[in-house]
């Protein structure tokens, strides 16, 4: 009997910190293949702190954590990520069919250029998202929704198996942000595994299986229907869910 494949992640007491003030503290989960979790808490509780520290863009205090029971490094070709609209430099000389080819360059040897093939990828990931039409436009010279578009048409390309998403829905219309519901289901059906931060609460039983509530220190995880309760919400919130009691209430009604 072959061993037990390990988990796509692992997080054991991860504590980061920004400039030696600690915005995430003694984080423990597992997240299991082929889920489609979604991040949730409040302004400032450290979701993207934690997607950015699990894509070893930052450094940990404390802990340690896993990609398929080994080091980001090691199993870094096997993690597609797809950043904040706000961190990127939309200014960049690049059009869009250069920035999906970048997702390839994890697959190439050092020095080596993307070929006929990794073009041929890249073209498809950009019809898959419905951009292929404007490849060759400058990547600033784009709605945010199309950017979003392009940059998971990014990760597509690298052919990843853990996908880490940083609020991909921000600022995009309803018809994008059902386009990109769409390729993230398709995503999770052929066995991949995505980890979304996520703001719009009224959303959340409808796009995601699993949830991670942080708030600086992990509140709860585990499937939508166990860890989506008012008394997990409110232990996330506090004060600052009476604005969403519409949301608390139809969930205690249900």
């Amino acid at each position: 009997m072959s061993a037990e494949l390990p988990p796509p992640l692992e997080v054991h007491d991860l504590t980061v910190s920004y400039q030696r003030k600690p915005v995430l503290y003694g984080i423990d989960l597992e997240v299991p293949r082929g889920s489609l979790t979604g991040i949730i808490g409040p302004n400032g509780a450290g979701k993207s702190t934690f997607v950015k520290a699990v894509a070893g863009i930052l450094p940990l205090d404390t802990g340690w954590v896993k990609i398929f029971g080994g080091s980001f490094r090691e199993n870094c070709r096997r993690v597609g990520y797809v950043p904040q609209r706000e961190s990127v430099d939309w200014d960049f000389p690049v059009n869009v069919l250069d920035v999906v080819l970048m997702g390839r360059y994890g697959r190439l040897r050092i020095g080596q250029r993307p070929g006929k093939g990794d073009r041929e990828i890249a073209a498809a990931c950009l019809e898959k998202v419905g951009m292929l039409p404007f490849a060759d436009r400058q990547i600033g010279n784009l709605s945010g929704g199309q950017q979003q578009r392009v940059f998971l048409a990014r990760a597509l390309a690298q052919e990843s198996e853990l996908y880490l998403m940083d609020e991909p829905f921000a600022g995009v219309d309803a018809a994008t942000e059902e386009a990109i519901m769409e390729i993230l289901r398709e995503l999770r059906a052929a066995g991949k595994t995505l980890l979304v931060v996520h703001h719009d609460l009224s959303t959340v039983r409808d796009y995601f299986d699993r949830l991670i509530l942080l708030n600086m220190r992990l509140v709860a995880t585990g499937p939508t229907a166990e860890a989506f309760t008012p008394p997990l919400l409110q232990a996330t919130y506090g004060g600052r869910l009476t604005i969403l009691s519409e949301v608390v209430q139809a969930l205690g009604e249900r």
